[in-house]
């Protein structure tokens, strides 16, 4: 077949947009060869009608697809939520790559609309325009009667209050739900409400709680690019664009606990490790195709490329061999992926349903499935953007330009359909509503349906009915319940705040697991005497549950029950080790020492892996009196043994991939004694290790070393001013830099020993004015957000906030004074928008 060769003077004629704007808004280190070549010259495609697309599918044997909504109904659909009575809310992104500059995206042409099935025969025949006039929405989810809307950088509660499907009511829940005008290809999104009474988001890292009709936020982990959903245990799921599929194995809020446990198993597990897709046509209009590893020989896609919207199935139509699969969208590929998930030992593992084919294919190179959801009759839904173009423009490559013109992809923009996959020869079962009253929809937690339950549990917490509570006591403890109805209603307790020490003791003594792992979860310290006699627990989920609950607790028992539990056994799993972790922050040296106490020769293959997890901890810590603890519980160990070695290996690293932290010079009073004590023990591998953790530490007369740093004392108006700091930050910054600042994943940069925190002060006081746009670096890892400016602050709040955060965590750089503040004030008030990374140049510590 011949090939077209487009030069890079060609391309920029072709795509030049119509108001003389450049040729498109590239990436420039991720656009690709100039000189393309288009492997596989396949005429333009035809846009086909619902009716002669329905043509092209092919699907898994037993199923059939139909139609439950088109254009010109919708338009350009990307996300849906099914309210409680069955009626659809579709988020349509009209104003997205309406060309190959996306020159329409400021445009307020995004809508929400409402769709039902009047006629209960699976299609929509009814439309409303819920909200209008939105600029690029982003997701949807019904709740408390209304929806949540994401329009970034807001997310909206939108309610119609008078009955005509039109809303009328408005609320600002959050402003930093994405960033106005941003990459939409990486916007918070997916608003869910998880099992746990919490709606979490994909790519977003605070959680919100709605209690009694008040929307609360507190923070979590971000995680994940675009869509989220659950299993029936509660675990979140999420994807990458060339990620299928991972899994939060653990709660999330409880890593929050401890920032340097970024790269932990138990959080943005990898549950498929295999990328591959089986297209059922020629797939070249790629972003990649240029490369040889994209496509295959007879031009199919070879990798997952742009994954999104993932769904666990937990509905009752379909065979019980696909309950709890993972059902994924891939538009680039226009597919839908079918995988079996496992689980063993609390880790989960996933694998395609059918090697070398799809549940669901598509030769319709328009077919854009972006979403799978559960819905009330018990099948799975698609979401169909249905277009050519779905790269956004700042990451096309001139390849994909190519194919972009060459086969007329840009056209048509305002097409979309929303499917669904049902059984064939069975009859299906009508669309459950959700019942009005509080004993119809606790009868409806033991629906076999999972969306019936999540939104039976949703509406109850929503009601705050203290009138459930007798009755969801009783089904939590029913020895003839079904195990989810049980904990479906377990967790309706604490939505409501009526879940009881007495009901909770007994679910601690539960045999299902999963009741009992959730008990471990929620129980408070009124129960601690129960949960410190759970040591021996063989379960690996109880086992984590318990170890994150007990370290929590912060008290002298607890720790010493949690070194027991993980010297039974629990030590080797990661899950439980990690478990542990998260509330040791600070604690690490001491609980290796409670640890030592319980290893032995029976032990010891337990309690290794988790002395290596804590060395590590320690070493990226740079705190040197915790460094200091950690050498005197290494010395005190029998010598040359096991636990020993592996402590000191584990201290003399700083960490592997994203948790890698430059060793900085940690000072001690003097040389340590326990370090002498090492020297003689250790053998010669021991000793590059010993070393290394020497080259770190210096004290005053050791050889070599540089001066101490001068520590000059804080005026007694500075004192008071970094006092003044330490409120403002707790009340202004600790929200997204974390009490302990260290940051968090996706919303924050860490302050501890960061370059732009220690060094110039104008530095950090020029963003505390300005503000901070684009990628920027900080401690070896680069971070693409943005702080905004501050411009409600004093010259004296800001010296005092940065007076704080220069003087804080062992830092020792200078104060700040509010006439530094003033005068920088002054000399760029002239300044219009945000700095640059670039601009500010990267800091040297001062």
């Amino acid at each position: 077949m011949p090939s077209t060769t487009l030069k890079k003077t060609a391309l920029v004629a072709a795509t030049a947009g119509l108001l003389g704007l450049p040729a498109l808004a590239l990436h420039e280190k991720n656009a690709g060869p100039t000189e393309v070549e288009i492997k596989f010259n396949l005429p333009p495609p035809e846009p086909l009608s619902p009716e002669e697309a329905l043509k092209t599918f092919k699907v898994e044997k037993g199923f059939k697809i139909e139609l439950v909504a088109a254009e010109p109904m919708i338009e350009a659909p990307i996300a849906v939520s099914f309210d409680d009575q069955g009626r659809l809310y579709v988020v349509e992104m009209r104003g997205y790559m309406r060309d190959k500059e996306g020159t329409t995206e400021g445009e307020a042409t995004g809508r929400i609309k409402l769709l039902e099935d009047t006629d209960g025969d699976g299609r929509m025949d009814k439309d409303t325009v819920f909200v209008d006039e939105l600029v690029m929405p982003r997701s949807v989810m019904a709740v408390n009667g209304g929806a949540l809307v994401a329009v970034p950088p807001n997310l909206f509660f939108y309610k119609d209050s008078d009955g005509d499907g039109k809303a009328d009511v408005k609320e600002v829940i959050a402003t930093d739900y994405g960033t106005a005008g941003g990459q939409p290809e990486h916007m918070a999104n997916t608003p869910t409400w998880a099992m746990d009474n919490s709606i979490w988001s994909a790519g977003y890292a605070t959680r919100f709680r709605l209690r009694g009709g008040v929307w609360l936020k507190d923070s979590g982990l971000g995680r994940g690019q675009y869509g989220l959903c659950q299993d029936d245990q509660g675990r979140l799921y999420f994807n990458y664009n060339s990620d299928l599929l991972r899994c939060d194995l653990l709660p999330t809020e409880a890593f929050g606990r401890n920032p340097l446990l970024r790269n932990a198993t138990s959080i943005n597990f990898q549950v498929a490790k295999d990328q591959t897709v089986w297209p059922s046509h020629p797939t070249p209009g790629v972003n990649r195709g240029y490369d040889p590893k994209s496509l295959r020989e007879d031009g199919t896609l070879t990798k997952a490329t742009a994954t999104c919207g993932a769904l666990i199935y937990r509905g009752e139509a379909y065979p019980a061999s696909h309950y709890g699969n993972a059902f994924i969208p891939e538009p680039s590929a226009n597919i839908v992926k079918r995988m079996i998930l496992t689980e063993k030992d609390g880790s989960l593992s996933a694998k395609n349903a059918v090697e070398g084919t799809e549940f669901l294919t598509s030769t319709d190179e328009r077919f854009r499935p972006v979403q799978a959801v559960n819905a009330p009759d018990g099948v799975v839904y698609i979401v169909d953007m249905y277009r050519g173009i779905i790269q956004h423009s700042s990451f096309l490559t001139h390849y994909l330009i190519a194919n972009i013109e060459a086969r007329k992809l840009d056209q048509p923009f305002d097409q979309g359909r929303i499917w669904r996959i049902v059984p064939e020869g069975k009859t299906l079962p009508a669309g459950t509503k959700i019942a009005t009253d509080t004993a119809g929809r606790i009868a409806q937690l033991s629906h076999a349906n999972g969306w019936v339950r999540d939104t039976a549990q949703r509406l109850l917490v929503e009601s705050s009915d203290a009138k459930a509570a007798p009755a969801l006591a009783e089904l939590v403890q029913s020895t003839e319940a079904k195990p989810l109805a049980r904990l479906h209603a377990l967790w309706t307790l604490d939505g409501l705040g009526m879940l009881t020490p007495d009901v909770l003791r007994g679910a601690l003594k539960d045999s299902d697991v999963s009741l009992k792992a959730a008990a471990v979860r929620l129980a408070g310290r009124d129960l601690a005497p129960e949960l410190l006699a759970m040591t021996g627990e063989k379960a690996v989920l109880v086992q984590a549950q318990l170890a994150i609950k007990l370290t929590s607790f912060n008290l002298p028992d607890a720790d010493a029950a949690t070194a027991k539990l993980l010297a039974l056994g629990g030590g080797k799993n990661a899950l439980v080790a990690e478990g542990a972790m998260t509330g040791l922050r600070g604690r690490e040296a001491a609980f290796a020492g409670l640890l030592t106490a319980e290893t032995n020769a029976e032990t010891e293959a337990n309690t290794t892996p988790v002395f290596g997890l804590l060395g590590n901890l320690i070493a990226s810590a740079n705190k040197a009196q915790l460094f200091e603890e950690a050498l005197a519980v290494a010395a005190a160990q029998p010598k040359g043994s096991s636990v020993q070695r592996n402590f000191i290996k584990a201290l003399s690293t700083t960490g592997s991939g994203k948790n890698a932290v430059k060793p900085k010079l940690l000072w001690l009073d003097k040389e340590p004694e326990s370090l002498a004590t090492l020297k003689k023990a250790a053998t010669k591998t021991g000793i590059t290790n010993i070393a290394a953790i020497e080259s770190r530490l210096a004290w005053v007369g050791k050889k070599g070393a540089p001066p101490p740093p001068k520590i000059v004392p804080l005026t007694e108006a500075q004192q008071a001013r970094f006092e003044k700091g330490k409120i403002i930050y707790a009340g202004l910054c600790a929200a997204c830099h974390q009490p302990h600042g260290f940051g968090l994943d996706g919303l924050a940069p860490p302050l501890v020993d960061s370059e732009w925190v220690l060094g110039k002060p104008d530095v950090p006081a020029r963003i505390v004015l300005h503000g901070l746009g684009g990628p920027v670096k900080v401690s070896g890892r680069t971070w693409n957000l943005s702080m905004p400016p501050l411009p409600h602050l004093t010259d004296e709040d800001i010296a005092s906030v940065l007076t704080y955060l220069r003087r804080e965590w062992e830092h020792n750089a200078s104060p700040v004074e509010p006439k530094t503040i003033t005068e920088l004030r002054a000399q760029y008030k002239e300044k219009a928008g945000m700095w640059t990374a670039e601009e500010l140049n990267p800091p040297k510590k001062k």
